[in-house]
């Protein structure tokens, strides 16, 4: 259930109602609005009709059921779309923001190189893997602890704030304490143990689709997130499995289309993973500017041919600076800039 708060409605009502939730055997997300807030109360959907009696209270305009199955992800609990800061950045809002970096950290001088380049060349947000879940249990597999520290020192020094990828939720307190975006990968976006402790942290995440998901799907593992109280989910697609061959996935640009109806959160596109190959990279970037994508995540090395992990799709820094040019001419004719 939805219960919108009147716009008049003072910080005291709203606790009350907020109280009489938690009574009722519901838990309150309250959605701070620009006219009036919201309050979703999600729990067991066979009692639900019992919130109904809230539309008595003090404050209260109404109570609405939600219909969707994705509650919090609705734009039936939240119609204003979802900006959400990290640090000087707003993603979700006008600019379109631009996340690069190496697959993976393979060493100090490749990430902090890295860093400042990109950052040159107009990226806001520096990437890299300091734990890769690999098809491969003989592939490189990360830093661990040691890329973690490397990240974040060459964030500081290239002034970026840094995403990396957690896969176990023993790590999650970890990762937390030196990147500012954790990112949930394609093979953990089911993984549903690790999405509620992201939820239970207090950094926005990045949620990659699965390889196999339907949008309903990968909606209901944000709810996953939304649900423990951490209302900074960033959704991402990185291009689905299906039975063409030229790609390494198919880049699915409608869900971009979909997700604007469907969700009040932002949505990242990432055409490294979902084409396989850097040739293509700049053209499907600049398509997903056209599709509304509110950022795009690119993996960029210093020297593709001698990565650790993902060469063949990662731009090298001339190709990064070419397709920067192509995005940034594409955004401004679109007023993203």
């Amino acid at each position: 259930m939805v219960i919108v708060m009147k716009p008049e409605a003072t910080e005291s009502q709203l606790r009350e109602v907020i109280s009489k939730i938690e009574e009722l055997g519901y838990k309150p997300h309250v959605i701070y609005g620009a006219t009036r807030n919201v309050i979703g109360a999600v729990g067991d959907e066979r009692g639900k009709f019992i919130l109904q009696s809230l539309e008595v209270m003090e404050g209260v305009e109404a109570v609405i059921p939600i219909l969707k199955p994705y509650k919090l992800a609705s734009k039936e609990v939240k119609k204003e779309k979802t900006v959400i800061p990290v640090k000087d950045i707003l993603i979700g809002g006008k600019e379109v923001i631009i996340i690069a970096g190496p697959c993976a950290i393979e060493n100090e001088e490749q990430i902090i190189h890295t860093a400042k380049t990109v950052k040159s060349y107009g990226a806001h947000i520096l990437r890299g893997g300091a734990y890769k879940p690999r098809t491969s249990p003989y592939s490189f597999q990360g830093l661990g602890e040691e890329g973690l520290q490397l990240l974040k020192t060459a964030g500081e020094i290239a002034n970026m704030p840094v995403v990396t990828e957690v896969v176990n939720p023993v790590h999650v307190d970890l990762v937390s304490e030196y990147v500012d975006i954790l990112q949930i990968g394609t093979r953990n976006a089911q993984n549903f143990e690790l999405l509620k402790r992201v939820g239970q942290a207090k950094k926005p995440v990045i949620l990659k689709r699965g390889m196999s998901m339907t949008i309903k799907e990968w909606l209901m593992s944000a709810e996953y997130i939304l649900s423990e109280g951490n209302m900074n989910v960033i959704l991402c697609e990185r291009g689905i499995r299906t039975f063409e061959t030229a790609t390494r996935n198919t880049l699915d640009l409608s869900a971009v289309a979909v997700l604007k109806e469907e969700t009040h959160l932002p949505i990242i596109v990432d055409p490294s993973h979902a084409t396989g190959y850097a040739k293509y990279v700049g053209a499907m970037a600049c398509a997903a500017v056209a599709a509304g994508a509110d950022g795009l995540m690119i993996e960029v090395h210093p020297q593709p041919e001698k990565a650790f992990s993902d060469g063949p799709q990662s731009l090298n820094f001339q190709a990064f600076a070419e397709v920067m040019t192509k995005i940034y001419q594409f955004a401004k004719v679109m007023n993203r800039v």
